[in-house]
């Protein structure tokens, strides 16, 4: 039996016979995956609230040192699912920082672009789902609607919908087609309606309020002590945010607003990322007309593969390929710590290299887990009911949380 699980067994068996022990997962339409919440109850107030990881751990780290730095990047799709593209850009952005390579500035713009719309998407995706745990099945309706268009946006872009695999080490698979920019376009001019629809039928709902204010509330302190980031952190007040503290691929050229809370309740939450839905338009809105021609991958051939038309017609480019197929980059010996503002807060990666072709050891820092570690302190003394509402807010999910 596996440690984890036999402490919580055996925690159990020494628990008081009089409370009640509720599995809420790892098979329940409100975990959002693959989670399992051991939980005692006195009636419906919980006691106690044991959060069990693990059951979506594939070993993604480990996998990592036996592939090529490039083979990686279908291994980041897994981690945040629903917001797979702001995983390959913070990985190939760590491998580069390591490589210390500037990307073309089109490449740059474009992950910036797509990245913020995989921001809006996981964001829909949060926002949706919490609301039907509560009740609230319309506001739903009326939101993913244009999570799908985003869907559609990846889809031309990268070929496929959730698991993009769209960045190369040096720049981008291909640049966006030319049908791309008039759904963009379309996009911009429905997302903003569809996001007062939801505020019209939410944010001055008392049924919403009784099931959202005060529940999950946290200090900034606390918030900083559990090691929170992203919009769980800046609902409690604290205005941090990596694209502006820390900035990266130019976020520092674009003018936004960093949304903020007072109690880092669920109400609070919700508050923050459908304003954050917001500021990402307007980057998308400032960064679009900027778009400049050119490539979307270095042109060097020890980092990026050659195109296919010089592989078939120059032997020059055809060892490039080979060696680059066969031995990988030529990769400094070193490491590297990079973060990313992801959709649920700083999404790190570790890389140590030892200068050959796969990372010596590749570490995933996700935004998932410090905020799900503090469950039973955000649970407890409340109602059962508040536990759903709580772990929706949070946005767990399981594939980062797990690897």
């Amino acid at each position: 039996m596996d440690t984890g699980i036999s402490s919580i067994a055996q925690s159990i068996e020494a628990r008081d016979g009089e409370r009640m022990i509720v599995n809420m997962g790892p098979t329940h339409p409100v975990t959002h995956g693959t989670l399992r919440i051991v939980l005692e109850l006195e009636g419906e107030i919980i006691e106690k609230a044991t959060p069990e990881i693990g059951y979506l751990h594939r070993g993604v780290e480990k996998l990592g040192e036996n592939l090529s730095y490039n083979q990686f990047v279908p291994l980041t799709d897994r981690l945040n699912y629903c917001s797979s593209l702001m995983n390959n850009v913070g990985y190939a952005h760590a491998v580069e920082k390591l490589l210390d390579v500037k990307i073309p500035k089109r490449a740059e713009q474009l992950r910036v672009l797509l990245s913020e719309l995989a921001r809006i998407a996981d964001h829909i995706i949060c926002l949706g789902i919490n609301a039907v745990d509560i009740g609230a099945f319309t506001a739903f309706l009326y939101i993913f609607k244009e999570r799908e268009t985003v869907y559609d946006l990846f889809e031309m872009a990268a070929g496929q919908r959730l698991h993009t695999s769209f960045t190369r080490i040096g720049g981008l698979f291909r640049d966006i087609p030319d049908e791309f920019l008039p759904l963009l376009a379309q996009f911009q001019e429905s997302m903003p309606r569809s996001i007062d629809e939801m505020e019209r039928l939410l944010t001055r709902n008392p049924i919403w309020h009784d099931r959202t204010k005060g529940v999950g509330a946290m200090s900034p302190a606390d918030a900083v002590n559990w090691g929170y980031t992203g919009p769980c952190l800046r609902a409690t007040g604290l205005a941090q945010d990596l694209r502006v503290a820390q900035p990266y691929m130019g976020y520092q050229d674009y003018d936004f607003d960093i949304p903020v809370g007072t109690t880092g309740d669920v109400f609070d939450r919700y508050l923050v990322r459908l304003e954050e839905m917001r500021q990402s338009l307007r980057i998308i809105e400032q960064l679009v007309p900027r778009l400049e021609p050119g490539p979307v991958i270095v042109d060097d051939y020890k980092i990026a593969l050659p195109p296919k038309e010089k592989v078939y017609t120059r032997m020059e480019s055809l060892i490039h390929h080979f060696k680059l197929v066969m031995h990988g980059i030529e990769m400094p010996v070193g490491e590297v710590y990079s973060a990313t503002e992801s959709a649920n807060g700083e999404l790190g990666f570790y890389i140590v290299s030892d200068g050959g072709k796969s990372p010596y050891r590749i570490r995933v820092r996700p935004p998932c887990l410090p905020i799900f570690s503090s469950f039973h302190d955000k649970v407890k003394g409340r109602l059962l009911a508040d536990a759903v509402a709580e772990l929706g807010a949070m946005n767990i999910i399981a594939g980062e949380l797990d690897r």
